[in-house]
């Protein structure tokens, strides 16, 4: 049976060797510091869900690869300027 992981095989090796840590226990500290996205603030962001139409996507993809930013960076530069000016 074919074993994959983020689109790469996994050995039987590997396998064997993340068993043997499970089993071994795991510091429950140190797993909920590393777990999840890095904060962005003091307090826990939200999620917005937001509707836009497929030309508004690409003018936000487009406007984002330009400035070298992924797709949230640049909604919420767009966010930030828009709040500042009001």
């Amino acid at each position: 049976m074919e074993r994959k992981m983020h689109g790469r095989e996994v050995s039987e090796s590997e396998i064997d060797g993340w068993v043997e840590e499970a089993e071994a226990g795991y510091d429950l500290e140190e797993l909920k510091a590393r777990m999840g996205r890095p904060a962005r603030g003091a307090e826990a962001s939200q999620v917005i869900p937001v509707r836009l139409t497929v030309d508004e996507l690409a003018a936000v993809m487009a406007r984002a690869e330009r400035e070298h930013l992924n797709r949230s960076e640049a909604i919420r530069a767009a966010l930030a300027a828009w709040s500042h000016a009001a």
